[in-house]
């Protein structure tokens, strides 16, 4: 896991030349269904952010592969149209868009039509790459990982020798239940080797997941705290304010619990809850990751909220409610909230709740971990009401800002001992010169130099889903949901989940 970070501070420009990242070997960079949303919206921008930052080879090109009916002059033409609302959305003074960096990498792009199940399309891309590096993008929709997979393993494609590697970027959903995902893992391997393999989640991409890690691991006074001794529990909430849009096709068979929580919600606590590895090598940090999530008990049904948004207001705009949404069953069941007490069996964490709550239609957009430290001693202060006492709080800033907060109290300057809560707050936009990023950069850029730690590997995504498989069990059986208002902290109960436990949650419009 290599820093992409173009340049920070002045202490930090003065190391910023030795600290560089290397330029990503020559290759080609294959996008299946690379004329869809995600390419325009993410990929293309991250490849240009790359080409900007110097880290793409003077031979990189990319071959998109899809089934519509058009040239590779009008996918250029889409991607630069793309790229000019990318940047225009997200303009800063770092952020400019360069012609001809533009226009180098818009002439190293080609583009192949077929079905992504034809012999004569592998044929096609077989003759566009020959011998070189190859990435293997899958940009399309789940029922196409393993025939694709299938093809490249019958053309050759898939086939590595002493100057070629060729690897396989996964996006979400990997499966839809555990025995699904087994399934998949399966039949991958069954063609490519567990190194060629990256199943990509977005979230690993933040500076701010990254840095999890860095800040626990690389600091002597943050780890001897992160333990059953000093925290009270860790809270961690996905929040999107949007509903489900123009996926409810997508969604009503997928629902909150499979979309969110294998994955995103699993990657983010085992990146807060692992033990320390060995090395930043990937597997010794998978390894670790994967020992977390093996840990985690058996989820009660009492331990699980389910909700779904009614109609309400987001930002002053009225929005209609889930079963209201275009292309959903008037008499859903679909969940489009989930909140979860999680317990992990191990020595540091015994007794430690981690709630988990992720869902849509909420007050805000946020994306956070909350460490809740133990209180002090009340002894000093018996005079003062422990519930006006500021409790110790490490929030980790994930989206849309990145950064960290921390929360004590600290004296009211005054004759008398009075208390008030403060924060310290570190935010990556005022350290360092803010990029147009898309996620992606670290992601991508990882791939093409072989380092896997950000990836999931097969372990890893089966051990999500070993914690996610009883809830999806429990809901075969007739269960009711509780519903919430769109633009809401979420239901109800989700509160009543920690109430239980004298607990409460953090605000998500705060």
């Amino acid at each position: 896991m290599e820093s992409i970070v173009a340049s920070a501070s002045s202490q930090i420009d003065d190391t910023r030349h030795e600290n560089m990242p290397r330029r990503g070997p020559p290759g080609v960079f294959v996008i299946f269904g690379g004329g869809g949303d995600l390419t325009h919206r993410l990929l293309v921008p991250a490849l240009y952010n790359l080409a900007s930052a110097g880290l793409l080879d003077s031979h990189f090109s990319i071959i998109v592969v899809d089934r519509a009916d058009v040239t590779a002059t009008d996918l250029r033409h889409s991607f630069h149209e793309s790229l000019k609302n990318f940047v225009t959305s997200r303009g800063t003074e770092a952020v400019s868009l360069h012609d001809d960096i533009w226009q180098r990498l818009a002439t190293s792009i080609d583009y192949v039509r077929g079905s992504f199940e034809d012999t004569a399309t592998y044929d096609a891309l077989s003759q566009k790459i020959g011998n070189q590096n190859c990435i293997f993008y899958l940009a399309v929709a789940a029922r196409f990982f393993g025939p694709i997979v299938d093809q490249l393993g019958a053309s050759g494609l898939a086939k590595e020798s002493t100057k070629a590697f060729r690897r396989v970027i996964i996006e979400k959903p990997f499966g839809s239940d555990l025995a699904s995902a087994i399934v998949l893992n399966e039949r991958l391997l069954r063609t490519l080797d567990e190194s060629q393999i990256y199943r990509i989640d977005h979230y690993l991409g933040k500076e701010t997941v990254q840095n999890i890690l860095a800040l626990r691991f690389s600091n002597g006074f943050f780890e001897p705290l992160w333990n059953r001794d000093n925290i009270d529990h860790i809270q961690i909430t996905a929040a999107e304010t949007v509903g489900v849009e123009q996926r409810a096709r997508f969604y009503e068979s997928t629902g909150a619990v499979r979309d969110m929580v294998p994955n995103h919600v699993m990657q983010l606590l085992a990146m807060t809850a692992m033990e320390a590895p060995i090395s930043f090598d990937a597997d010794a940090v998978r390894d670790e990751k994967t020992k977390v999530l093996k840990a985690i008990h058996t989820v009660q049904s009492h331990d699980v909220v389910r909700g779904q948004y009614t109609a309400g207001s987001i930002k002053g705009q009225p929005v209609v409610g889930y079963r209201e949404e275009p292309g959903v069953d008037p008499h859903s069941h679909t969940e489009t909230y989930v909140a979860m007490k999680l317990m992990i069996d191990n020595w540091r964490w015994a007794g430690v709740p981690f709630y988990v709550r992720t869902g849509k239609r909420l007050a805000a957009r946020k994306t956070e971990i909350a460490v809740h430290f133990k209180s002090a001693p009340y002894a000093l202060f018996r005079d003062t009401p422990v519930d006006r006492l500021t409790p110790n709080i490490m929030l980790l800033h994930i989206q849309p800002t990145e950064g960290v907060t921390l929360q004590f109290s600290a004296k009211i300057p005054g004759p008398t001992v009075h208390l008030g809560g403060v924060r310290m707050k570190f935010d990556y936009s005022e350290w360092f010169h803010e990029g147009p990023s898309t996620g992606y950069e670290t992601l991508l850029y990882d791939c093409m130099i072989g380092d896997a730690t950000l990836f999931q590997r097969a372990d890893n995504i089966e051990a999500g889903w070993r914690v996610v498989q009883p809830v999806l069990d429990q809901m075969h059986a007739p269960a009711g949901l509780d519903f919430y208002t769109a633009g809401s902290e979420g239901p109800k109960a989700a509160d009543d989940l920690l109430a239980r436990d004298h607990r409460h949650w953090l605000k998500i419009g705060s």
